[in-house]
This record gives C-alpha cells, structure tokens and sequence, in this order.
C-alpha cells in the first residue's frame, strides 16, 4: 500500500521578525523617552523657551563679555574679556533640568536643592540663581539691571571675583565640584535625616568615569525611605570630556540600561536635541520620578517598614553645548556635539572676524532686546511667576545648601564622667578608644537624628563597637539568620560602613554641609584614598569664610587609628602616618592636628573637636591598650594649653635650666620617650631632663602662621634657646623640623619619627628601624649631650655601648620569637621614681 498523502491544509510558518533594531544613542533628534506624554500646554513650552534660552544667553555673557551686557550697542572686541574662562558644554542639559524641576517644586511644594556634578559647572546654576532674584539679593550689586548684569557678567572667572565653579559664593550650592567624583556622595549626605528634602543632582558623563561616583551610585543600599530623602540622580550624556569621548555615552542603549538596573536604580531615558519636545518628554519624566519618590515614601512611611526600591535615575542624552553653532571655521570643525565645546566654546572672537559674527548672532539667538530690555534688563515678572519658586523653595535660595543657618548644637554628655583613672602616671595599662566609645555611644544616644559615624568597615576593628548597644550599621540589603550573631545591622541604624573611604567621606561632608554632625574613623595608613576629597572641603571651608552669608557648620572630624606604630603586623604597606601632613598644607585658618597621648586626653579632645565649627580636625590615637599618663584634671589643663611641660616625668629642679629636653607627639611615640628618660636617670641619675608633651601640633609653628602657635619667648620657655632637644614624633619627622623652622635652637633640635623602614616586624623592632624605639631615643641624648661636653663627664660612651646591647638583644628576640620582651611590653614607669611625678607636679 502506497504512503498516505497529506490533506491538510498547514501553511508553512511565517518569517520570524526582524531583530530589533538597536536603540539610537546619539543626541540628535526628536525627543525619545521611556516617559511617554505631554502634560505642558503651549503656553507652557513657549515658557520654557524663554526661560532657557534667557538662561543660556546668561551663561554666554559671562564667559565672554566685561560689558554692553545686554548688547544694545553692536558688540565690539573691547566689550570681551581679554582673557575667556569658562565652560559651556554642559551648562545647556543643567539648566534645562534645573528649570523643569523648578516646575515641580511649584506643582508639588517640594524642598530640594540642585547639586551641580560637572566640573566648572557655574554658568548653569549662576544663571539660574539670577534669573530667581536671589543672586541680587545677596549681592545687592549685582542688581537686575543693566548696570547689575555688566557686573555679574565681569565678576566671573576674573581676578577678584568668582570662580567657574559651584563654589561657597553661589547661593543654592552646598557641593563646589572643582574635583569630580562626590556629587553622589554629598546628595546622598544631605538626605540622610532630611526625610522631606529631595536633591536633584546633576552628573556628568566625564564625572561618572572617576571611581568616587562609581562607587557612590550604591548610596542606595543605605537609604532609609521612612527617615531619609531621596537622591534624584540625572546622568548628563552630553558625549564628550575635554578632548575625548565619555564612555558611558558611547555604550549600548541596553548596556547603559542594564548597568544601572544592576546598580539598583529604576532608569529612565530622555534624549534628543528638538527643544520643544524634549520639553515635553522631560516634564513628563521628571514628574513621573517625583511620583515614584513620593510613593515609595509614603508606602514606607504609611506601614512603618523599611525597603530598598528600585529608586529613579533619569538618563539625559542631548548634544554639548545643545543649541550653539554645529559647525564652525567655514564649516570644516564640529562645535556644537562635540569637545569643541567643552569649556570657551569659540576661542578665538578676538581676532577671528568669523567667530566673532558668529558670536554676536549666536548671542542675538537668544533674543536679549525681547527678554531682557523690553522689561528694564530683567526677565519680565510674569515669566519668573511662571517658571521659578519664591522664597525658600527657590533651590538657590533653600536653607539647607546654607547647612550653618540649620545646625543645632550636639547634646553633649560630660566626658569627664568617662574618665580613665590614672592612680600612678605611665603604670595603669588601659584602652583608650574602648574607652572612648562609650564617649561616642552616649553622644549617639543623645543625637538620634543629628549624628551619625562613618567608617570604612572599621567601627568594629577600631575599638568602636560599643556604639552598638544603641546604634547599630544602617544596611538596605538582605539579611542572612547569621547577621543576628554579631552583625549589627539594622535598616534604622546610625553608623555608615561601606568599603569605600571616599564614598563615607563623602556622606560625611555632605551631611555637615546640610547642618548636622558626624565623625569619620578610618585606618591611619589608608586615609590617604581621600588626600584630595579633604583638601577641597578644606578649601569649601576656607572660601566660605570670606563669604558673610555662609554659616557655620559643623566641623569635619576624622578619626585615625590603627597607627603605623601598631601595623607591625600587616607589614609595610599598612605603614603610612603621612596623612598629616597633607592636611599641615592647608590654611591654618581651617585645620587643626592633635595627638592626644592617652584617653582622657582623647576625651577631651574629641569632645573640643565636635564642639568646633567651621575646621578640618584630624586626631591621631592609637586603638590598642596602652599607658595612661594624666587623670582627667591633668589632662583637661594639658589639652587646654595643647603642649606642656610634664614635671613628674622631668628630673630637673624647679629654677633650673635642663641639660637635655626630651619631647614627644603621639601616644605610642610618648611612651618610647618616658621609656628613655627612665633609661637616661638609671645611667645619669643627676642628669637634668625636661619632660615635654604635644597634642596640639601646630603649637610648633610660629603664631605669625597659625593661631595656635607659640609665640617665640612661650616656645623658647618650654624648649630652651640652646640646650639640646630630642623629639620623638608619631609621623615623618621632616614636618616637625618645617614647623619650627625659624625658631631659635631650630639646629639644636633632632627629630626622631617613621623613615619608611617597615616589614612584618614587632611594635619594638618596628621602633627601632626608625630609630624612634627608647634606646635609640636614650643614646641620642647621650650623642647631643656628649658634643655639648661635660654634662656626663665622660661616661657616656659607656652608657651609650650598653644601651646598644640591649637594643641589639631585643631585635634578636623579635628575630627568634617573634615578640618583644617582657620589660618592653610590660614597662612601667619605675615606681622608685614616682617621686618624681608627686614632687614636681605642683
């Protein structure tokens, strides 16, 4: 039997479709956005033109022109700056966003404030701060006139005015963005307790590729929706840096697309260069964001329970500097679109006629006679009606960008009720910043939500935990059954730890800007990761004391521990006290160094440190156990004077002159000292030592250079003007000798202190590679003493051969065992000589 024919009447199955067509990441064209809808009315649009074309011609004028600011005179070569400073690439995408979201605070009643990213982002937010009024009611002579406007226009980037950047002088800015990197970081900081406060932060592409932003894009995770505000992040893809393109611009739609949901943020697009519809698609967008922010909040607010949304990030794709010439030089050199852009976008109007044209009808664009003169050299009152806030909600103009107007004082417990007892100086062995976290903890509980600490994962190792017991570490995340076996995490907590010393530096300044109160603790070796992000709040700071509005705020204190000294077991790389003296490079106007050298003084120091406004203050303290020197009363008047003589660890009589000054700086480089002294009075029991102690380092320097030093007669009272001093210092001794450079016996004065020689060593043969160990302290006296003549009488090289011998014997053991002695790491003060402490203490 033949095969069955088929009768069915199957058609083949049709094509499959045609792969999608990958989404367009240039910046050109209609509008194209994930937010679909046009909630603004003609009226509206032709609003916003105005606006942001009177904002745009703003930004022009103050890079090019000294006067004929509103160019009612054809504009002329002497009408320029001679020389044009500036950027102009990404203010155009930064205004259009700042103006949209003007319109939202207006609709919603909303506090925000705006955080320029982009590097010498001013022309964006200067422009915007005029056109609200508030510029000209700060700086009266800045008026909204012609007359206000040639001096706005002449002040910036200009020798004696202001600078490109966002800095202290611009009302609304609490982030300068001199360095890219921290606009995140500082967003997310301001947010943190200011649960109705939304900061709309601008980042630019360039910006994005450092790795501060990279890693501050998981603020996120830390984000408490019932306490906190919301970060409002928008992505400015405008393509180009300086002279190369940005990568975040030159990556696949999808790829951009999945990068930040795998970041953990909802994002949404807006991209094109068709003003009118980008209008509409980011009034659409931004809107929807709020609604989203707002919901999220509400839910958790509503049912008490914290969450981690999917928070918004708006993705702007538009040309830079969107809206000037495409092309240029006779249509042979991109402009707009491109790096030509970037900063003076024609550079060359002085002798170029072509690009000067081009300048004047570009400026003409923007209709300045229509905008400006035809309503007395102001925009007209019924366009700000439409487009700004009044008041405070004016984002130039919010309180919270002025962080100093808000801050509240710390309830403050007593820190002499944390006092460490000291029966017998330099004999009770006890921990210091264990100590000192009960301190810490008690100021938390006092602050539920005007304080937090911030560390790199190293509350814990640092000695810190006992904060705990009311604070626990604010974590968004999941949670495993084991977190409840020591992990101390809680979504309401008040200490921030994520492995990223820039991202927590960055949340701490960004909180003391917005007003409120903090410490960083960190590990003294990798302090350094933020040289850079401390030396720019140190210049907010010092900038900000020349503007009379600005406020105080809250000063920026950092904790270092885990100290060279003690890294002896994690080797050479753990090994690095050099943090101070980045920060000695700084305006002593704003800095300040204290090395308390045992807790009660650690007490009192941090307890004067977060009293303090408006500094940088770093304290150095090691977090293992140690000897304590002072009782709480001893140390207050020790701390209060910031350097003293120490009379009971000092063999010379009241009247008398010393034959030797033993110095230190530094808990750990102080004990050494003792240590020595107490070698020198076993070899010269007549040797005349004076004790000196420092906690206040920039006591050294002269008074001319910083308000806390020593007047020449006060230095030479403590140090003499011609004995020999040997001083034993925490960090590099060089910034010891800069200090007292100028000061008589400067020559007279041998510093001891970390010299680079580091290995897996013990605390004693660390010392001892640098020279800062007891022995090696004991026979430089013998050295200086024995070149002066006859203080020893000839015994010194005896003295001096046996202290070597030992020194060499200890290093044998370390060598051998692997730790010290046990009359080194069990030393005392010799209680034969207490003596010493109770006859010349008074």
């Amino acid at each position: 039997m033949g095969e069955q024919q088929s009768t069915s009447s199957e058609q083949p199955p049709p094509p499959p479709p045609p792969p999608p067509q990958p989404k367009s990441i240039s910046p050109y064209g209609p509008a194209r956005s994930t937010v679909q809808g046009a909630p603004l009315t003609k009226e509206e649009v032709e609003q916003c033109n105005d606006f942001f074309k009177a904002s745009l011609y703003l930004s022009l004028g103050m890079i090019y022109l000294r006067s004929n600011p509103l160019l009612t005179t054809p504009l002329d070569k002497s009408h320029f700056k001679a020389r044009l400073l500036g950027h102009f690439g990404s203010a155009p995408g930064q205004i259009f966003t700042y103006m949209h979201f003007n319109r939202l605070i207006k609709k919603y009643d909303l506090d925000a404030i705006f955080i320029s990213g982009p590097g010498h982002g001013a022309p964006a937010v200067l422009s915007q701060a005029y056109l609200e009024g508030t510029y000209s009611e700060v700086y009266p002579e800045c008026s909204e006139d012609e007359e206000g406007l040639r001096k706005f226009f002449k002040q910036f980037s200009f020798p004696g005015g202001i600078g490109s950047h966002a800095t202290p002088e611009t009302p609304g800015s609490l982030h300068e963005g001199g360095e890219l990197g921290y606009s995140i970081s500082h967003a997310f900081g301001a947010v943190f307790d200011n649960p109705d406060l939304i900061a709309v932060t601008m980042v630019g592409d360039g910006e994005a590729e450092t790795g501060p932003l990279a890693t501050s894009w998981h603020s996120t995770k830390f984000l408490n929706p019932i306490t906190d505000g919301a970060v409002l992040p928008i992505l400015h893809l405008n393509g180009y840096k300086i002279n190369n393109p940005t990568i975040l611009a030159r990556i696949s739609h999808d790829e951009l697309e999945n990068l930040f949901r795998g970041y953990g943020y909802q994002p949404y697009f807006v991209e094109g260069d068709d003003v009118e519809s980008m209008h509409q698609a980011m009034a659409a967008t931004l809107e929807h964001c709020v609604l989203e922010i707002r919901k999220f909040q509400q839910q958790a607010r509503t049912t008490g329970k914290a969450f981690r949304p999917m928070w918004p990030v708006v993705i702007l794709r538009s040309p830079k500097g969107w809206t000037g010439p495409r092309k240029i030089n006779g249509g042979l050199d991109y402009l707009e679109g491109y790096w030509r852009s970037h900063q003076v976008p024609l550079t060359d109007v002085h002798k170029n006629p072509e690009q000067f044209a081009l300048l004047e009808s570009w400026m003409r664009s923007y209709e300045p006679e229509r905008l400006f003169i035809a309503n007395g050299g102001r925009i007209s009152s019924s366009l700000r009606q439409a487009v700004c806030p009044t008041g405070n909600r004016r984002m130039s103009a919010n309180p919270v960008a002025n962080g100093g107007m808000l801050q509240k004082p710390l309830r403050m417990p007593d820190f002499r009720d944390y006092a460490l007892g000291v029966d017998h100086p330099a004999e009770t062995l006890s921990a210091s910043m264990s100590n000192m976290a009960r301190f810490m903890r008690d100021i938390i509980l006092l602050n539920p939500n005007n304080f937090r600490l911030f560390g790199p994962d190293e509350t814990e190792s640092n000695k810190l935990g006992t904060v705990y017991e009311v604070a626990q570490k604010v974590w968004m995340g999941e949670y495993f059954p084991e977190d409840l076996n020591g992990g101390n995490l809680a979504t309401e907590g008040r200490v921030m730890e994520m492995l990223s010393e820039h991202t927590c530096e960055g949340w701490l300044e960004g909180y003391l800007l917005s007003g409120r109160h903090g410490l960083l603790n960190s590990y003294e070796p990798f302090i350094h990761v933020i040289d850079s992000m401390v030396n720019q709040h140190c210049k907010w700071l010092e900038k900000s004391l020349e503007v009379s509005w600005r406020h105080p705020i809250p000063s920026l204190n950092i904790l270092l521990t885990a100290v060279v000294w003690r890294q002896d077991h994690n080797g050479f790389t753990h090994q690095d006290p050099g943090f101070l003296d980045v920060v000695a490079n700084k305006s002593p106007e704003v800095v300040r160094i204290y090395l308390p050298p045992d807790g009660n003084c650690l007490l009192s120091v941090t307890d004067h440190c977060l009293r303090s406004r408006n500094y940088v203050n770093v304290i150095v303290a090691d977090k293992q156990p140690h000897l304590q020197f002072l009782s709480m009363a001893d140390a207050i008047v020790h701390c209060t004077k910031g350097i003293g003589i120490w009379p009971g660890f000092s063999s010379c009589p009241a009247g008398s002159a010393p034959d030797v000054v033993m110095a230190s700086c530094g808990d750990i480089s102080t004990q050494e000292s003792l240590a020595a002294i107490s070698l020198l009075l076993d070899h010269f029991p007549t040797l005349k030592i004076r004790c000196v102690n420092v906690v206040d380092l920039f006591k050294l320097i002269s008074h001319e250079e910083h308000p806390h030093g020593l007047t020449n007669a006060e230095y030479e009272a403590i140090f003499t003007g011609d004995k020999p001093v040997v001083f034993n210092f925490h960090s590099y001794p060089w910034l010891v000798y800069r200090l007292i450079h100028g000061r008589k016996n400067a020559g007279g004065v041998v510093v001891r202190g970390y010299k680079e020689k580091g290995n897996i060593d013990t605390p004693l043969e660390l010392a001892i590679r640098n020279g800062t160990d007891r022995f090696s302290l004991a026979m430089e006296a013998i050295d200086r003493l024995s070149e002066a003549g006859g203080v020893l009488e000839g015994r010194g090289g005896e003295a001096r051969e046996l202290l070597r011998n030992e020194q060499v014997r200890c290093q044998m053991r370390a060598f051998e065992e692997g730790v010290d002695p046990v009359e080194v790491t069990g030393w005392v003060w010799p209680s034969e000589r207490r003596g010493l402490w109770s006859e010349r203490k008074h």
